[in-house]
């Protein structure tokens, strides 16, 4: 495995699966004599979860015009019903 020149790895699939490392996953390294080790970072306090960057990101992208009770309709399998009755 080579660094490349931006100083990026990959780290392989089964270590990532091992450690529960998604994208945007914060990591922290530690230098252990002369090898690093690589964890998951502890989440910092005020810091949003994965969850919440997720909404934040999508906040504000919906282009649809229906109300809030046809939405909830449609979560509830009620959509499909009023479609056929129509």
């Amino acid at each position: 495995m080579q660094i490349t020149s931006k100083g990026q790895v990959t780290i392989p699939l089964n270590v990532r699966a091992r450690l529960g490392l998604l994208p945007h996953t914060e990591v922290e390294f530690e230098l252990v004599g002369d090898h690093a080790r690589i964890r998951k970072a502890k989440p910092t306090p005020g810091t949003g979860a994965r969850g919440n960057r997720a909404l934040d990101a999508l906040r504000g992208s919906a282009d649809t015009r229906m109300s809030t009770d046809e939405i909830m309709a449609l979560t509830r399998n009620d959509g499909q019903r009023r479609r056929k009755n129509k």
